[in-house]
């Protein structure tokens, strides 16, 4: 066995180099404990750069696995791993050719468009991630990096609406009011314009409790669906509302679209977005159905 440590691989891009690290992962995971360290070099635009990469991996050792789709810069990195020994792996270079031959078509040699022109995907993931990994309250601290709050009571349906947002681009967190506990310090930091609280009438949220306590095994949950509890619960909740300045939507009766609807509308009315789609997904639909 030999100690010393596996020369290191460098993914190199003219882009964000997230494709070429992908394929590279999807090999290693084959290997486990392989310990091969992985670095991204992207944003790579000019010969200087390439040849300093060259100069590194040299030093190191190391290896190049590279999806550069700028025909020069392809070849310049490829030269130049022959010329000073480094072992160089085009990840693109043979389809790309076989491309190049075979249509009849200019490359546009654009690094990055694949997710430049499914950014709309991208977001929906990344927005989809955000948001399940701050439902109910989890992360407070990072609850500056939403773009949209939702707050309220349990069973007012702040988890549902999260998701149906966040399936449009949106970050969303949502924090639960719990009565005997104070709500994050974090919620009253943040702009309150940005801050939704979800008002529920007594009646439809007790009906939605006894719902969901149906399915409990011996607990006792009296004051859950207690009519004077769940009153005073609302009531507290208001309050909340009210000391942050936040917005307050009356979900009751409502379905998500229509919900979501009126915050998107707000949002866009206070805020603009380096090209974001500010309308709901049923922009318009609303209007057509009254006719």
């Amino acid at each position: 066995m030999n100690d010393k440590s596996p020369a290191p691989i460098y993914v190199v891009s003219g882009g964000t180099g997230i494709a070429g690290n992908n394929l590279v992962q999807a090999l290693l995971i084959q290997y486990p404990e392989n310990k091969i360290h992985v670095e991204i070099i992207g944003r790579v635009t000019t010969e200087d750069e390439v040849f300093d990469i060259i100069m590194k991996a040299k030093a190191d050792k190391g290896l190049i696995a590279h999806t550069m789709v700028n025909p020069e810069l392809r070849r310049k990195i490829n030269e130049l791993g022959k010329e000073f020994h480094v072992r160089v792996i085009d990840l693109m270079g043979k389809l790309a050719n076989y491309l190049d031959d075979t249509l009849d078509v200019e490359p546009m040699v654009h690094p990055g468009l694949y997710r430049e022109i499914n950014h709309q995907y991208f977001d929906r993931i990344d927005s989809i991630e955000f948001t399940l990994s701050h439902d109910d309250g989890m992360s407070p601290e990072r609850l500056r990096n939403a773009e949209i709050i939702l707050t309220g009571v349990s069973r007012a349906g702040k988890t549902p609406l999260s998701v149906y947002l966040a399936m449009y681009g949106w970050k969303v967190a949502n924090v639960p009011l719990v009565p005997g506990v104070q709500p994050p310090d974090e919620l009253f930091q943040i702009d309150p314009e940005r801050v939704f609280g979800l008002y529920i009438g007594a009646s439809q949220l007790i009906a939605h409790r006894q719902k969901r306590i149906s399915s409990w095994e011996n607990h006792r949950a009296e004051s859950y669906v207690d009519q004077r509890a769940v009153r005073e619960e609302i009531r507290k909740a208001m309050f909340v509302f009210d000391r942050g300045g936040f917005t307050v939507i009356n979900v009751s009766n409502k379905p998500i679209e229509s919900t979501a609807n009126e915050i998107l509308s707000l949002m866009s009315k206070r805020f603009s977005y380096r090209g974001r789609k500010l309308e709901s997904p049923y922009h318009g639909k609303e209007g057509q159905e009254q006719e």
